[in-house]
């Protein structure tokens, strides 16, 4: 009779455990809106990886209109020009990069600024399909409830920007003695250019995958300036 009584106990806790985590998460979500994330999980991982050595940790926030529009422009060439239309998700080169990655060992992703901002400010990194799981549904509440400018606005102060670099705020100050709202055209595409691995495309010394990458972003800017959805995404103050 205890064992019976036991299992409904513990069955109803269980319960009031996960609905009160669910409500958190909520009340989080929602108050991320307003409230910028004080850290994330990618950001404690490269703190404590600066233990024991010289390398400094930098993170610096600024609002979405102290960034540069060159820097807004040129993060939306380089990692998500369908910014404005899509939903959170690229069908098209979510397909692709399926296609791609059935026949090479070299993995190519296909994640929009929105699910980088899922996974960045909310998850850990990884390739499991648990954590991708979670990543679609953090992508689709943000997409819902904070919209577009605050979702690029997080990106451009969480994105991983060097080494122990957390921001295009961190890295300007850090590489080019300026505020981030000072940023040239050459700068901010050097800054886009490091995004897909920041250790390994450094700014300064601008190692040459970078300025490669970064001739190749200056190219889509120029062509990208004239977008009238994407004007008016990184006009708006």
């Amino acid at each position: 009779m205890k064992l019976k009584g036991i299992v409904p106990r513990t069955w109803r806790y269980l319960k009031k455990i996960l609905l009160g985590l669910f409500i958190a998460h909520f009340v989080y979500l929602i108050a991320l809106k307003w409230v910028n994330p004080p850290i994330t999980v990618t950001m404690i991982s490269s703190w404590i990886g600066t233990w024991g050595t010289d390398t400094k940790f930098h993170k610096t926030w600024v609002d979405y209109s102290e960034i540069s529009e060159f820097t807004k422009l040129a993060v939306l060439s380089s990692e998500d020009q369908l910014f404005p239309d899509h939903n959170g998700f690229d069908f098209k080169s979510i397909e692709k990069a399926m296609k791609h990655n059935q026949k090479s060992k070299k993995i190519r992703g296909a994640s929009t600024i929105s699910q980088q901002v899922a996974k960045n400010v909310f998850l850990w990194q990884g390739r499991s399909w648990f954590r991708k799981g979670l990543e679609v549904y953090f992508t689709f509440m943000i997409e819902k409830l904070w919209g577009k400018e605050r979702i690029l606005e997080v990106y451009l102060n969480v994105a991983q920007t060097g080494d122990a670099v957390f921001g295009v705020e961190a890295a300007a100050q850090l590489f080019y003695h300026k505020p981030a709202a000072n940023l040239n055209r050459e700068q901010s595409a050097m800054i886009a250019a490091s995004l897909p691995n920041p250790v390994k495309y450094t700014i300064v010394p601008p190692a040459r995958p970078t300025l490669y990458r970064q001739k190749k972003i200056l190219v889509q800017m120029r062509l990208l300036a004239g977008d009238p959805d994407i004007s008016e995404l990184i006009s708006s103050k």
